[in-house]
Parts: C-alpha cells; sequence; structure tokens
C-alpha cells in the first residue's frame, strides 16, 4: 500500500471502521452492513432492487453519536456477484464479520465519489487496496489461537468495549478489526502497517502501553 496523503488516510480510515449504515437506493433508505474486499471495493447482502438502481449512495455510519459527528457518503455502483462464482469467497468474507446475512443476493460495490467532512474525494482515491491481504488470514488465526485475552484487552482498553468471546477477523494497514458477540470493533494504527509480522509487533506494541 502507498502512503496515502493525511485527508485520503482519514476518510479510508473511517470507512474501514464504520462497517455499518444506510443504502440510499432511488428514494428509498434501508439499514446495511458492509466489509472491505482485498481490492477495496465494498462487499455487501443486498436486496434485488438495490442491484437494479442506478443512483445508489451509502452512508456510514447510520447513527452518528452526535450531530457534530463526522458522516462518510458514498455514491457506489453495484455490482452482482454469486456465491458460488468468482466472488464467492466475499460473502464468507462478509459472514466471518457480520454472520448470516439479510438477504441471498450480493454486491461489489465501486467507489464513484465521496464526501468525508469538507472534503470531496475521487472514488479512485477512495478505493485503497489492503496490501496485508496475504498476510491476513495467518495474523488472525495466531490472534485467535491463543491470544483472545490479548484482544480481550485491547477492545476494552481502546474502545472500552468488553467482549466476551473475541475474535480478530480483519487487518490490514490501517488497523486490524475484532468481532465481538454483537458488532465489530475497530483498533486503528497511527503508523501505515506493512507486513504481518508488523501488525503482530504493533499489537505487542499497544499492549505493553496498557500495562
Amino acid at each position: 500500500m502507498n502512503q496515502l496523503p493525511p485527508d485520503i488516510r482519514a476518510a479510508v480510515a473511517f470507512l474501514r471502521g464504520n462497517l455499518s449504515g444506510l443504502i440510499r437506493f432511488d428514494t428509498e433508505y434501508m439499514p446495511i452492513r458492509v466489509v472491505l474486499a482485498p481490492d477495496g471495493r465494498i462487499v455487501a447482502s443486498v436486496m434485488e432492487s438495490m442491484l437494479r438502481s442506478i443512483d445508489c449512495a451509502l452512508y456510514l455510519p447510520e447513527e452518528p453519536n452526535n450531530e457534530e459527528d463526522d458522516v462518510l457518503q458514498l455514491m457506489v455502483s453495484l455490482e452482482r456477484f454469486e456465491e458460488d462464482g468468482e466472488h464467492g469467497h466475499l460473502a464468507d468474507r462478509w459472514r466471518i464479520y457480520h454472520g448470516d446475512p439479510p438477504d441471498v443476493r450480493w454486491a461489489l460495490m465501486a467507489i464513484d465519489f465521496c464526501k468525508f467532512g469538507t472534503l470531496a474525494i475521487d472514488g479512485e482515491a477512495m478505493t485503497s487496496p489492503n496490501s496485508l491481504s496475504d498476510d491476513e488470514a495467518a495474523v488472525c488465526r495466531l490472534m485467535n489461537q491463543g491470544r483472545e485475552a490479548d484482544l480481550r484487552a485491547l477492545a476494552l482498553r481502546f474502545r472500552e468495549i468488553e467482549i466476551e468471546a473475541p475474535r480478530m477477523v480483519g487487518v490490514d494497514p490501517l488497523g486490524f478489526d475484532i468481532r465481538g458477540r454483537f458488532d465489530v470493533v475497530r483498533i486503528d494504527s497511527d503508523r501505515d502497517l506493512v507486513s504481518g509480522e508488523d501488525a503482530i509487533a504493533f499489537i505487542d506494541e499497544l499492549l505493553a502501553s496498557t500495562e
């Protein structure tokens, strides 16, 4: 992953940290949960009417805590994919994050345009591939096979959320994701992580800072 300009990095980090929101398709609004594909596109379980719409937008998160909190607005184009086809593994990725899908239809969403605060960002700039995707499974496996207490401590220390049975479900240059019973907790990195080993070192640094 090439280092992103600070403003775009902030917007991409916000996207990766807010995976629940609203989708507008034509004049309708519905709650939606998303994940990021390795190539930076967005994956979601969708309704047929969403796939047929030519005017779709995402608003993340669904309900900001305060009126002055940031909201990410994304204009997106939906492309259908089949669970038993080339991109079927992305449906599995969505399930790892969110559980059972609300629909049997799936979409890859290309980002056409982004509005974040006062920023207007081209969709291509927002589509940031995960350069750690080849290392992701190994990092998650390591953390989930004996370091659950560390994940629990990180969620409590940095997000003030208690997770009984935490599972690391994703890692990328900007941080990592821990799934709890009801939601996904994002732990951001203040530097770009360059490898799986670097991600583990970052986790150990965070844990050391809590001692």
